[in-house]
């Protein structure tokens, strides 16, 4: 059996051979419960690793100490409350890495910010306060927002979860507490089906095996979180799959208008899934008018072909009506004749994505008003606004058991399964097969509040 440690080991042996991309920033949250120590944690790393001016620091001394967690907590609610609101970035580098923080909020009504920072990061911290829990129990319980926004990272394809044990300094067995508190994470993902990159023991406040390694404490002997860090790799794109591009701007090219030769316009946007070039055949959708790409340039503006991932302006061979949420797609693809067909009949062509208006979703829901059958909403698929209806909340999923329960309603921070019908069809596909194509928002028709993060099943 491969435990997280040997697991955080590979991870960093991987590192120190060259094998990841170093060059790309990795995107990283930290999220958990309530004062589990997660601004603290960024402090301790933005210090250690010296990314901050004398000045800055001089600036977060209360007492005559100094309030790492204010390196990160920006509003002015969150110094007087002493609590994460919203999800705050810092940005340091070490010789091999460059990094991109979101200190995501812990309380439960600040779900949704939790889930607007996953949706794009490359990895999870999950902290967890060993202080919290009955650490001397192996058979203890997990706080709700642990498995909360673990299982939130994990619905959201976030490519790689790390579990960090913070606060065993506090407890009075720590090699106890740790082996406890690192059995019970990892019963929790195996049983959700989460694959954990590492496991850390850390103590936040004093700085041990953040960045630092504090050798034999807790008789971890594994790498730091910083070096786990660093191993980790960023989120592939979905380059082999068939173009999907959905148009968010279009522009009109003056300098092209005397060339007759291809179209005039520009078609802005980033590429989902797949790879665009000129001479790619592609149709538009929903129009289903087919073309050829005749230039491809990147966001410098310049001719290059464009992986997914990467923004791109796309020009046709031909002047095609594409508006501002229409998708370019490839095309179809022609299907096989049955071996029986005695007419030689020209069996109808496969598109590469399929448009469907009705949707079997997982939904995380975010609204104060709880999400029940027969309620319409905006919602938003690429940059394609269409109404949808909820037709039926299947079961929603006990957080605690894990367990699919029966419902008739998503309360707010609740996921469940849900059936939308839609007013027009749109080319979604499974989440688990092309993060763009299967998310959606949505967005309340009164209020203009987004209601609800939707993962396509």
């Amino acid at each position: 059996m491969t435990t997280n440690n040997s697991i955080a080991a590979t991870a960093y042996q991987t590192s120190a051979a060259g094998q990841n991309d170093h060059i790309s920033a990795l995107k990283f949250i930290t999220c958990g419960s309530v004062d589990d120590g997660k601004s603290t944690l960024i402090g301790r790393l933005l210090v250690d690793s010296r990314a901050v001016l004398q000045d800055h620091l001089a600036g977060v001394q209360r007492g005559g100490e100094t309030d790492l967690a204010l390196l990160t907590d920006g509003l002015s609610a969150e110094r007087e409350q002493g609590i994460t609101i919203d999800v705050a970035y810092r940005y340091f580098a070490t010789e091999t890495r460059k990094f991109i923080i979101g200190d995501a909020p812990g309380h439960e009504q600040y779900t949704r910010n939790m889930v607007t920072a996953a949706s794009s990061a490359d990895a999870v911290v999950v902290l967890v306060d060993a202080t919290k829990l009955d650490w001397q129990n192996p058979e203890l319980a997990l706080l709700p927002q642990t498995r909360r926004h673990s299982l939130l990272a994990h619905l959201l394809r976030v490519h790689s979860l790390v579990f960090a044990v913070n606060k065993l300094d506090a407890v009075q067995d720590p090699v106890l507490a740790w082996k406890h508190i690192q059995g019970a994470l990892a019963a929790f993902a195996q049983a959700a089906g989460i694959a954990v990159r590492a496991t850390v023991p850390v103590s936040a406040l004093k700085g041990w095996n953040v960045v630092d390694a504090h050798a034999g404490w807790c008789g971890y002997q594994g790498p730091t979180l910083l070096q786990v860090l660093e191993a980790l790799p960023n989120t592939p794109a979905d380059t082999a799959l068939p173009l999907a591009f959905p148009v968010q701007w279009v522009e009109k090219s003056s300098s092209s208008s005397s060339d007759t030769s291809q179209g005039r316009r520009v078609f802005w946007g980033r590429v989902a899934s797949g790879n665009v070039a000129p001479g790619t055949p592609v149709q538009i959708f929903p129009s289903g008018q087919l073309a050829t790409v005749a230039q491809v340039l990147d966001h410098a503006r310049r001719a290059s072909d464009v992986p997914a991932g990467t923004s791109a302006g796309i020009i046709l061979d031909r002047e095609v009506d594409v508006s501002r949420g229409d998708w370019i797609l490839a095309t179809p693809t022609a299907a096989a004749a049955p071996a029986d067909d005695d007419f030689g009949d020209t069996p109808a062509a496969v598109p590469a994505w399929p448009a469907s208006r009705e949707l079997h979703t997982t939904v995380a829901w975010m609204d104060d008003e709880p999400l029940v059958a027969g309620r319409v909403y905006w919602a938003l698929h690429g940059h394609r606004w269409v109404k949808a209806k909820v037709k039926a909340v299947v079961h929603k999923l006990n957080i605690n058991t894990l367990a699919e329960e029966a419902a008739t309603q998503l309360d707010p921070n609740a996921i469940g399964h849900v059936q939308l019908v839609l007013q027009e069809a749109i080319p979604a596909a499974a989440f688990s097969k092309a993060r763009v194509l299967g998310s959606l928002i949505l967005v309340d028709t009164a209020s203009h509040k987004t209601a609800g993060a939707v993962l396509v099943n």
